[in-house]
């Protein structure tokens, strides 16, 4: 398809002269560097999934309250003179 957009020109002679080091036509630079911004800017649709990095274990250990942060600060640091 053709279509005529207005470039800068300080813009397009880098680009032209890239091009021309590259050995590639401005037409291709144009199309890599469109998809490279359509793919910055895609949003994924599947969501961000974290990778399962559970170990294995008996769930909390004897003598531990679950979610008693202060206690379990002190077991973590103990022996350590925190």
């Amino acid at each position: 398809m053709k279509t005529t957009i207005d470039i800068a020109d300080p813009l397009l002679g880098e680009i032209k002269q890239l091009a021309t080091r590259e050995g590639i036509t401005l037409r291709q630079l144009v199309e890599e560097g469109l998809r490279l911004v359509l793919a910055r800017r895609r949003v994924p649709t599947d969501g961000f999934r974290l990778c399962d990095a559970s170990v294995g274990g008996e769930g909390v250990q004897a003598g531990v309250t679950e979610g008693d942060w202060s206690s379990l600060r002190d077991l973590v640091y103990e022996g350590r003179g925190a």
